[in-house]
């Protein structure tokens, strides 16, 4: 297993182990997490006494923006204009909101203190963004991740009340295809979001499309 240092590198994605883990330890620096997202490669960890876990998982979970599935109930949800979507309003909110969500089967978050800092810095600089979903003023869902000019890499979700996310998800998603971006990362299978469309490739294939 690597060990990270200071010095500003990732090892080569074949020595992941079989559970996706590429390398241990180094910082959450801007050039360092901008460096593992365009290498393919994501942090996570449970606390902030952690050390840093950074992943790429084989197979990889991914949108291509023209297979997204709206479901006949989301068309319907999305005919009633219930809800206001907005981008990059407000990143800090939201990505407050997804570290203290209760989330069913985890009994706490990865995205701890340094995580917020880490993509807060990053939304500064125009990398990471962030998607609101508000109902009467009150933020009720959202969303938030890396963009790296033509692939957007999702982190994490929330929603408060039915259908907020997936609101917010369609919208985003729209946006990305009339910009012309190729793929949304989604970085591990969940049942909900291959409902909306997304599937699993090889790591060898994600990685190809990180390269156009």
């Amino acid at each position: 297993m690597y060990f990270l240092t200071k010095d500003l590198w990732f090892p080569p994605l074949s020595a992941a182990s079989a559970e996706g883990i590429v390398a241990l330890g180094g910082d959450l620096s801007p050039e360092r997490l901008l460096l593992a997202y365009q290498s393919g490669i994501f942090p996570w960890f449970e606390s902030d006494d952690d050390i840093i876990l950074w992943w790429s998982p084989d197979p990889r979970m991914v949108l291509f923006p023209e297979e997204l599935k709206i479901s006949k109930s989301l068309r319907a949800e999305l005919r009633k204009n219930r809800f206001q979507v907005t981008f990059d309003r407000a990143f800090d909110r939201v990505i407050n909101a997804c570290a203290s969500i209760r989330r069913s089967g985890q009994s706490g978050t990865w995205i701890t203190d340094d995580m917020k800092q880490a993509y807060a810095e990053l939304h500064r600089q125009g990398k990471a963004r962030s998607v609101e979903v508000w109902e009467n003023d009150e933020l009720v869902g959202g969303l938030y991740g890396v963009d790296l000019g033509n692939v957007y890499c999702g982190e994490s979700m929330f929603s408060k009340v039915s259908n907020a996310s997936k609101v917010g998800f369609v919208h985003l998603v729209e946006h990305l295809r009339s910009l012309n971006y190729t793929l949304i990362d989604c970085q591990v299978y969940t049942d909900h979001l291959s409902r909306l469309g997304a599937r699993e490739i090889r790591r060898k294939e994600f990685i190809e499309h990180l390269r156009d």
